[in-house]
Formats: C-alpha cells, structure tokens, sequence
C-alpha cells in the first residue's frame, strides 16, 4: 500500500496515512485517461456554431445575367457559395457533440490519475481543511505552505461554503467535492490536495 504523509493547514506533517492499493496504487492506463479527457471536452461544448447556407442568405433572388451570349460563365443567383457574401457551402451547424463512457471505462481513468498524482508526489493529504469566515488570506497561506501556489485541485469529505467561496477567487484553484471529481480537473492541476476525511470517501467509492 503507498503510504503518504498528512500536514496541517500550516505544510507540518503530522501523521502518515495508508492508502488503497485498488484506488491509489495502479498502474496508471494512459489511453483511457485519454479518452475520459476528451469525452469531458466533448461534452462541454454548445454546439452552437453556425454559417447561412445560400438558401438563408439575404438576396440571390434574381438572376445575375442571362445564361448565354454574355463571355461570363454561367450563373444562377449572386449568393451562390463562389460569389463575395454568398452562402456557405457544408458549413457548420448547431449540433449536441456529447457522448457517453461506460462506467468501467470511467472508474479505471479516473482511479489511473489518483495513483498517476501519488507516484509523481503530486497528492497532498491535510487533516482538516476548515476557515473561519469568508476569507481568502487564510487559503493562499494554506497553499503557499504546502507548496501549491500555481494550479491546485482541492477535494473536501463535506461541503464547506466558506471555504469555497474564499478560495473561489484564487487564480488556478479548483474546489470540488467526492461526488463532483472528473479527470480532466485531475489532470489538469499541478496539485491533488484531498482532506485526510475525503480519501475515506473516495477509497469507499471507488474500491
């Protein structure tokens, strides 16, 4: 079982903890990552492009000269795709690009980036992660301790609106819930930090 240290909100260790081999000690399957991260990125997309066809486009009604006799080539309507404000031809439009993963797919991506961010000592456990009120001091410090200052993903067992909303406005940092992981936000930080409460949970989840 990989084991890892815990700190405090000060960056003091102040116990070790063991971790799940079945959750944090895999071999990381990289092509399944990959595909979690582009499935992500598929399905926050609108989908809301979209181009006027020459059946959309304003004017084009008449025929811009006769068929023969003029030493032109031939021409139907002036908003044909060839002519300058004309249609366009097989552009894009508004359509869903989401997909769905099946659930192993989405469990083995997801358990490969938890042991991807022990083996490169990029998971940081702390015992508690609490503020008193709503500021943002105390969570730059905490960050700064534990050496976290650039992008940083911060797990909590319980919702803690205080705590979320004074990291809320932190550049690069990410709160998120057991229940709210996906792993593009894994892989996207340079930083896993997982209240000590918070690894029970996702090792009950995803043992």
């Amino acid at each position: 079982m990989p084991k890892v240290q815990v700190y405090d909100m000060a960056g003091k260790a102040v116990s070790e903890i063991e971790l799940s081999d079945a959750v944090f000690g895999i071999t990381p399957n990289q092509a399944v990552v990959h595909a979690c991260v582009v499935n992500y990125l598929a399905n926050q997309r609108q989908g809301t492009q979209s181009t006027l066809t020459r059946t959309e486009v304003t004017g084009g009604g008449k025929k811009p000269w006769r068929q023969k006799g003029t030493g032109h080539a031939r021409q139907g309507s002036i908003r044909a795709p060839q002519w300058r404000k004309g249609g366009i031809a097989l552009g894009p439009k508004p359509r869903d690009y989401s997909y769905s993963l099946n659930k192993k797919t989405r469990r083995l991506a997801i358990k490969s980036v938890f042991s991807d961010k022990v083996l490169t000592n990029d998971l940081i456990v702390v015992d508690q992660i609490t503020v008193d009120g709503y500021k943002t001091r105390p969570v730059v410090d905490m960050l700064k301790a534990l050496g976290a200052e650039k992008k940083a993903l911060i797990v909590m067992g319980d919702k803690n609106d205080q705590f979320i909303k004074s990291a809320s406005n932190i550049p690069g940092v990410k709160t998120a819930l057991v229940n709210t992981l996906n792993v593009y936000d894994i892989v996207n930080c340079d930083k896993f930090i997982v209240a000590k409460d918070a690894v029970a949970k996702l090792e009950e989840v995803y043992a």
